[in-house]
């Protein structure tokens, strides 16, 4: 049983409980409803939230992949009902609220929903441009993290990077994929990312938590048979680059200690460390990397989670700063794909062009 299933069903008695107290109060504001139904209600999404998970952990199908992302829709949609109850009650504690104004607060959720999802599924380029001392020619780094292959982000998600990649496989020099790969919220296939096998630019790949999940070894399967550079605690040359890809470390994953890589940093190169969660940056910088590229935090996905990200730590976007007087840079994207819920509400599904410029 994976971290993800074990995670779910420990956490669905909790779930369980808030979703039939949720809808309680929830039909309550429009005249309630009988509590054997509500408990229907409960248990049924209760089956649709840990029956599909169990399936695609032995295969993927179309039919339990939908039933979970109708599930993760559902949950997402949950949370913001809650806000609305919370803002009605508390507001009706110091004033009337118009039976119109609390059908509107209601109906707002399910309009940011189809929002959200929209964002979620649409794949937007961004660039940023770095500059740096000891370049000798321009590079395109096009950087990428957070896929998410799964039971909710499946085959298409794939696709629709490859045809990005395509795009701007002439403008840009290598791919960089800062981890999550994979969900674990299914199965990974040997066959599952073929789909970037004739990309015609190098593309590499270290991984991130989630890659684990699904186990470590059926995502490094099917790395290998689409072409992708694993950089599993190791590192390569390309151009003027010198990359390290440093896999995430957790429970008895080992990992790779400072005297390791400071070995590894080059005097004459642009010194890179694809790690996949954006922490130890002014560690890796004092040890010599020029650049961090990080990805993980999904920008908070959506609000409001978003505005809290932003304050407590590097949460998305391009950072600077000046480690034994050389300006170094840690960039941490959004991601391209979507956790447990198929929404984004305030970031985009993003690859990002890194312009690396001679100062």
């Amino acid at each position: 049983m994976s971290f993800r299933t074990r995670r779910v069903i420990f956490s669905s008695p909790l779930i369980i409980i808030f979703e039939f107290f949720l809808m309680k109060y929830l039909f309550l504001l429009f005249g309630g409803l009988d509590d054997s139904y509500l408990i229907l209600l409960t248990l049924l999404f209760a089956v649709l939230h840990i029956c599909p998970m169990l399936f695609e952990e032995k295969k993927s199908r179309f039919i339990t992949r939908m039933l979970d992302e109708i599930s993760g829709i559902w949950l997402w949609m949950s949370l913001f009902f809650a806000m609305d109850l919370l803002i009605i009650y508390l507001a009706g504690s110091f004033l009337k609220i118009p039976f119109l104004a609390i059908v509107l607060l209601v109906a707002l959720v399910p309009l940011i929903a189809i929002y959200s999802y929209y964002k979620a599924h649409k794949l937007v380029v961004n660039e940023k441009t770095i500059y740096l001392d000891n370049l000798k020619e321009d590079i395109n780094i096009l950087h990428l993290s957070d896929v998410h292959f799964g039971a909710i982000r499946h085959k298409k998600i794939i696709k629709d990077i490859r045809d990005k990649l395509n795009e701007l496989s002439d403008i840009c020099d290598l791919v960089i994929i800062s981890g999550d790969l994979a969900d674990g919220s299914s199965t990974v296939e040997e066959d599952d990312f073929l789909a970037f096998k004739d990309i015609g630019i190098p593309i590499i790949f270290t991984a991130g938590n989630h890659d684990f999940y699904p186990g470590i070894e059926n995502v490094y399967k099917a790395c290998k048979k689409a072409g992708i550079i694993i950089l599993d605690n190791e590192g390569m040359e390309f151009k003027d680059l010198n990359i390290f890809g440093l896999t995430f470390s957790f429970g008895e994953i080992e990992t790779v200690g400072a005297n390791e890589l400071l070995e590894f940093i080059r005097e004459d190169k642009i010194n890179i460390i694809n790690f996949h969660a954006p922490q130890n940056w002014e560690d890796f910088s004092k040890l010599g990397f020029d650049i961090q590229l990080s990805g993980h935090t999904h920008g908070g996905q959506f609000y409001p989670i978003v505005w809290i990200g932003d304050r407590i730590w590097y949460n998305r976007g391009l950072f600077k700063g000046k480690f034994a007087t050389k300006d170094k840079y840690l960039h941490v994207t959004t991601g391209v794909g979507s956790m447990d819920y198929p929404f984004r509400w305030g970031t985009d599904s993003e690859l990002v062009i890194l312009k690396l410029r001679k100062k």
